[in-house]
């Protein structure tokens, strides 16, 4: 296997092409990629056969910033018969390892997401189908590859294996969650994403207690303060503008009216730094990583207000900057991901490794 397919956000092709030639030439798997603006997918062909293969399996697919899903390459599907599309994949997938889950899949994109009907009612008889062969195990887990059909039409697109270890967990790497009626603003549903994709079950339990305190800059009206106020933690709200009645009513936040960049949290240090200010990426990875470098905060997630050229480099200037400021107080933790319900932005987790208990 020579490609491999990976998912983004409309409009972040070129960064996503980028982002996969670096960093897999730095696994030492080289290819290039050949991005088509506003398609939400890249194929990065390798340079040589079987290194697909080996990328999905030895790049950390957490290590990927705006790749949503990814899958190595088997077979490309053409011309599909519209009277029988299930015996050329059948076909496709004969030398595939038996698989125990299949995925029909699309492109999120304004074009192709009138595909989502019929990847849905297409996957019932396919899944019957290969499972008749062999294919696919009688019963769907996640112990053995994953089996992806992505098509971008009817009668095209292509059929390959992802590694449920290594892969996001979400049908088409997107996790859909329900608005909250009560929140403030939308954009709650970036934090409430963020939380259960960086953390474990474990650490949420451990680390979202009633009592704990938060600290929320550039917090109104509210959307990320409402999801720690909702975990039980108190909550300093900092912001010159209004925070939502019902958030206040919950005796839980104290509204602030500071600058986000000046303002010093009491008591110190605090459980949780979120947030989500517009500003300039480097100057809030700045802010972030020196809360945690002066003992402010055990745990910051935040967003990176991405500029629309070069979001990989300043992507890559952002880390950078944390590094400086927290390689002299000891190792940390970072993830980032362009999440679903980010749009110009995305958000990082961080954390001292041994002081975010």
């Amino acid at each position: 296997m020579k490609q491999v397919i990976l998912y983004c956000r409309a409009g972040f092709e070129a960064d996503l092409a980028l982002e996969i030639q670096t960093r897999a030439a730095e696994i030492g798997v080289f290819g290039y990629a050949v991005p088509v603006e506003g398609s939400a997918w890249v194929k990065f062909e390798c340079y040589t056969d079987g290194d697909a293969e080996r990328l999905i399996k030895s790049l950390a697919f957490e290590k990927l910033v705006f790749a949503r899903q990814w899958f190595a390459v088997a077979a490309e599907l053409e011309n599909m018969p519209a009277k029988d599309r299930i015996s050329p994949i059948l076909a496709a997938c004969q030398d595939l390892p038996q698989c125990d889950a299949l995925v029909v899949e699309y492109a999120d994109n304004d074009q192709d997401r009138e595909m989502a009907t019929f990847c849905r009612k297409f996957t019932v008889p396919l899944r019957q189908a290969m499972r008749g062969k062999g294919l696919l195990t009688a019963k769907e887990g996640h112990k053995l590859p994953t089996l992806h059909v992505f098509l971008q039409d009817s009668a095209n697109g292509f059929v390959g294996i992802s590694y449920p270890a290594n892969a996001s967990g979400d049908y088409m790497g997107i996790s859909r969650l329900k608005f909250p009626s009560a929140a403030p603003s939308r954009s709650t549903l970036k934090l409430e994403e963020a939380i259960n994709l960086f953390l474990s079950e474990k650490q949420r339990e451990q680390w979202f207690k009633p009592g704990m305190h938060g600290v929320d800059l550039g917090a109104c009206p509210g959307g990320w303060t409402y999801q720690l106020v909702s975990r039980g933690v108190k909550v300093q709200a900092i912001d010159n503008g209004m925070i939502d009645e019902n958030l206040m009513a919950t005796g839980l936040v104290k509204h602030i009216q500071a600058d986000g960049f000046k303002y010093k949290p009491q008591p110190c240090p605090v459980d949780w730094l979120v947030c989500d200010m517009i500003e300039r990426p480097d100057r809030v990875a700045q802010l972030m990583a020196q809360w945690l470098a002066d003992g402010w905060a055990k745990r910051a997630i935040f967003n990176l207000k991405l500029p629309m050229k070069k979001r990989f480099a300043s992507y890559q200037q952002c880390l950078e900057i944390i590094d400086l400021v927290l390689a002299r107080v000891g190792s940390y933790t970072l993830k980032a991901r362009h999440l679903y319900h980010d749009r110009e932005e995305i958000t990082l987790f961080l954390a001292l490794d041994g002081k975010a208990t």
